[in-house]
């Protein structure tokens, strides 16, 4: 018997000690949950030809979450390098987890859990103990939401779990997980749905479902269970410093996207052509909204749709097809569940009332903003108030940013401790608007400073970063 066995018999009368206390105790018991949705879960090993010697030869999987460049530090204990520098092709294995959703052998998981493989490989559980090991083809994948649907052949029908409703959850509510974690099938843990609408900055559509059941690396792609034995999230990513921290994908989302590739479609989300951003108390004090929610709209891309049904830079979208919009992931969300086409009504606030504008969706795709650097140009001026160094710009630097003559500041410099080095204002940075207001020197920053920011406590610059445009939300001392 091979260790990881030795560990997963330990780790069952572990759980079943532990069983037995919960019910004296009054707590749930999960057992007949377990043995019930066992069988549906499957162990997933992949192999793809890399060079080897690097970490993730040894740990796989395991380093997905790590920080930044944590990779590098192991850098110096990858093994020796092949003629030329390059190290020689490995088979690189990594293990994961994943489920059964029909009796004919689909099984959802993770996209990153099988992301590049040249072989997929399934296990499945026996209830005799015994298990079987099937060859998958991979059907599809989506790399925005992290899915992905395999199948495996097989002449007998297997045991399969169901969606349920994520949005029916309540945070508190008991969890069950089931996966692979460090190699150790089918281990079990509990706890409690512990937030919901979670933005961990993984993805553009993160509305992740977080919970206190253990979930550890190869946990990715396995089922996240309520009590009814229905999946309501698969189980994604964690903070790698943290503990009783996990989160899983809502099955609601899940459901949607798994349905589109096992019927072969392309996925296709609705597109309005803006750069948005969260609405903060700053903010929403400087334009008058009672609460900080929303999305602000920082710039409307020509001849998008957005444009075309007369959104405007500085709008603040509050619902969609009067839902509420809590903030811009939410937006993002909302517009890209609906079909390219199809209209949506957007309500924006703006000039202290709301509109309702309908907009023709169109398609998202990925695209990338150029990168413009503004050069050297004139003398600086100061503006006090906010600690800014700012100058106009030169003609070279308004044809590289497609600006009127005029038009835009360039800041050259911030004072810390300043109000705009408190708003995350940069040198390079060129203010296009204050308070909506077109500006183009120095006089006209201070007076709308002066006049409507310290009146209202705050002020609301429309800024050029690097190709794409925001809003920064300066607070002010009120006289």
């Amino acid at each position: 018997m091979t260790i990881q066995k030795y560990l997963a018999a330990a780790l069952a009368v572990i759980f079943l000690a532990a069983g037995q206390l919960a019910q004296a105790a009054g707590l749930p018991d999960f057992t007949e949950l377990a043995a019930k949705s066992g069988p549906a879960v499957v162990n997933i090993g992949t192999e793809r030809k890399s060079s080897g010697g690097g970490p993730e030869d040894f740990f796989g999987e395991m380093f997905r979450n790590m920080p930044p460049g944590f990779e590098k530090f192991f850098e110096q204990f990858g093994g020796s390098k092949g003629r030329g520098g390059k190290r020689p092709q490995m088979k690189q294995k990594s293990l994961g987890s994943g489920f059964l959703v029909s009796a004919d052998g689909y099984i959802v998981t993770n996209n990153h859990v099988v992301a590049d493989a040249d072989v997929i490989h399934v296990t499945l559980d026996e209830s005799n103990g015994k298990s079987e090991t099937l060859k998958a083809t991979l059907i599809g994948s989506d790399e925005e939401t992290d899915l992905a649907l395999l199948k495996v052949e097989t002449k007998k029908p297997l045991p399969f779990l169901v969606f349920g409703d994520s949005d029916a959850l309540k945070v508190g509510e008991w969890l069950l997980a089931i996966g692979n974690p460090f190699g150790l099938d089918h281990t079990v843990t509990a706890g409690i749905l512990s937030a919901m609408n979670r933005d961990i900055r993984s993805g553009p559509f993160d509305n992740f479902l977080q919970t206190d059941a253990s979930i550890n690396p190869g946990n990715s792609g396995g089922p996240l269970l309520n009590m009814a034995g229905q999946v309501v999230g698969i189980n994604t990513a964690i903070i790698a410093s943290g503990q009783g921290i996990g989160f899983a994908i809502p099955s609601n989302m899940a459901a949607k996207i798994i349905d589109q590739i096992k019927s072969g479609k392309k996925i296709s989300r609705g597109w309005i052509g803006v750069s948005i951003q969260d609405v903060d108390e700053n903010t929403a004090k400087a334009l008058g909204l009672a609460e900080p929610k929303g999305a602000l709209v920082g710039n409307v891309m020509e001849n998008e749709p957005a444009a075309k049904g007369g959104v405007k830079d500085g709008d603040v979208i509050i619902a969609v097809d009067k839902k509420d919009i809590e903030d811009a992931s939410a937006l993002l969300r909302a517009i890209a569940d609906k079909a390219p086409g199809s209209p949506a009504v957007l309500t924006v606030w703006r000039d202290g009332k709301n509109y309702d504008l309908t907009v023709t969706l169109g398609e998202r795709k990925s695209s990338q903003l150029a990168d413009s650097r503004p050069g050297k140009g004139q003398k600086q001026r100061n503006e006090g108030l906010l600690g800014l160094a700012v100058r106009p710009l030169n003609k070279d630097e308004r044809r590289e940013l497609r600006l009127n003559k005029g038009e835009g500041l360039l800041i050259v410099d911030v004072t810390p401790d300043k109000p705009a080095a408190e708003a995350d204002l940069r040198p390079g940075d060129v203010i296009l608007k204050a308070n909506l207001k077109p500006v183009n020197s120095v006089e006209e920053l201070s007076r709308i400073v002066n006049e409507e920011g310290v009146k209202r406590g705050a002020i609301m610059l429309q800024i050029e970063r690097r190709g794409d445009v925001y809003f920064r939300t300066v607070p002010l001392p009120q006289k």
